[in-house]
């Protein structure tokens, strides 16, 4: 048995990916505790949860789209989110005594304090924007991002050339596959999981339904509904003129659309899992689960996409046919009918979806990613014996804990130890099934 400390954001798309594996982690015995916001995390996680709180810092108004948004994620949410939790994660990991850190990639407060504190850690991919690199072709907006990064590392004196918050030198788990990034070379201990599904309790009224007509699913998720508005119009009148064989679910508040088409039905949620196998088509924002979700029921998508890293993926979906993207500030509702009827129309649409399903189930999802976090601590574990000719300070059995700040070997030049290089060394290589030379 191993205990795993997570560290993700109040969002629903990064929160809901770590529960997924927090869940199987559990059911194969290991203990799991999370730090975060209790607001947020204790009514998620329930009352039996180990719960360490880091307060609550909310998502604050963002620009609109484009290289500004980008920006102002970092500048108003990423990085003050990091120096907001840092403390309450050092807090976390000295009580707690975890074997490994399991960090979200935007979460950064758990990788500064995982490299602090000398503990392996594993990196969640949740989002595209980072694990593909499309920034290179910016090579500026790139360097800012970089600049922001190493500002944060310099102010808490980690200051070691080869740290990076973003990807762990021990795991880095993806929540996708080659069918969407395409096949491009990753470093041995980059895992491709698919996504990690898991079902958010939602109360619907299934008989609103018409088995009759093809069902298309409208969303901009969860972080967006402030510009929902009229691109919300602009979808109802695009499906309208569709009403002897479509209906529309359209998820956002019902006040949006007062005077909805009598061939859409306005919900505030929907249990996505189990409403995507009667779907046809989902018109979407491009948010990383939406559409994961979607391609994991072979459901192909229409994608206007807002900000970060939804280009992203909007372009990997069109470069794997599964998709069409139309612009989420401009599009008509004559052209948005239009690739909607493409995509419902088109079984080649389907049939790319489809495959990019068959390539998520094969990858493994949260099973697959909860075994390769075991084998990354297993790897862990023999390399810090090798160190030493005692047991290692986070073998369970061994009274040899970090009790203290104080007691944390580390340089005046703000490196920790013990080396890390040994230890991810080892565990990249079991983590990705290559033999561990002793």
């Amino acid at each position: 048995m191993s205990r795993f400390l997570i560290v993700t954001l109040p969002l629903t798309g990064h929160a809901y990916r770590a529960l997924a594996v927090a869940d199987e982690l559990s059911a194969r015995g290991h203990e799991v505790a999370w730090c975060g916001s209790k607001a947020y995390f204790g009514p998620l996680l329930g009352p039996d949860a180990t719960l360490f709180p880091a307060g609550t810092r909310t998502l604050r108004d963002q620009a609109a789209h484009g290289i500004a948004a980008l920006k102002s994620l970092w500048k108003q949410y990423v990085i003050p989110m990091a120096r907001f939790t840092l403390p309450a994660v050092n807090r976390a990991v000295l009580e707690y005594q975890p074997d490994m850190l399991v960090v979200d990639q935007h979460a950064l407060a758990g990788a500064l304090a995982a490299h602090r504190h000398g503990l392996p850690w594993a990196t969640l991919v949740t989002e595209a924007m980072e694990l593909t690199h499309p920034l290179a072709a910016l090579p500026q907006v790139d360097a800012w991002v970089r600049a922001q990064i190493a500002a944060l590392c310099q102010e808490v004196r980690l200051t070691d050339a080869d740290f990076d918050p973003l990807f762990s030198p021990y795991l880095v788990i993806a929540f996708t596959t080659s069918a969407l990034t395409g096949e491009q070379p990753f470093p041995d201990h980059f895992i491709l999981v698919g996504p990690a599904m898991l079902e958010r309790p939602r109360a619907f009224e299934w008989d609103l339904l018409d088995p009759a007509r093809r069902k298309v699913l409208i969303t901009v998720g969860t972080l967006a509904t402030d510009l929902a508005g009229d691109f919300y119009q602009r979808a109802a009148a695009a499906v309208a003129p569709l009403r002897a064989t479509v209906q529309a679910i359209i998820v956002g508040p019902p006040d949006l659309l007062p005077d909805a088409p009598g061939n859409v039905v306005v919900v505030p949620s929907v249990p996505m899992l189990a409403l995507l196998p009667r779907l046809d088509a989902v018109i979407s924002h491009g948010g990383m689960n939406t559409v994961s979700e979607a391609l994991a029921h072979g459901v192909p998508l229409v994608l206007a996409p807002i900000r970060h890293d939804q280009p992203v993926v909007a372009s990997q979906v069109v470069r794997a046919g599964a998709g069409i993207r139309v612009p989420f500030y401009r599009v008509r509702p004559s052209q948005l009918r239009e690739a909607a009827v493409s995509i419902l129309d088109d079984p080649s649409y389907r049939r790319a979806a489809n495959r990019i399903g068959e390539s998520f189930a094969a990858a493994g999802g949260a099973p697959a990613a909860a075994a390769r976090l075991e084998r990354a601590v297993q790897a862990a574990r023999l390399a810090i014996r090798g160190v030493s000719d005692s047991p290692g300070p986070r073998d369970r059995d061994d009274e040899t804990t970090i009790r203290s700040e104080d007691e944390i070997s580390c340089r005046t030049d703000g490196g920790f130890s013990p080396p890390t290089a040994l230890v991810a060394s080892a565990a990249c290589r079991l983590a990705s099934d290559r033999p561990l030379s002793r």
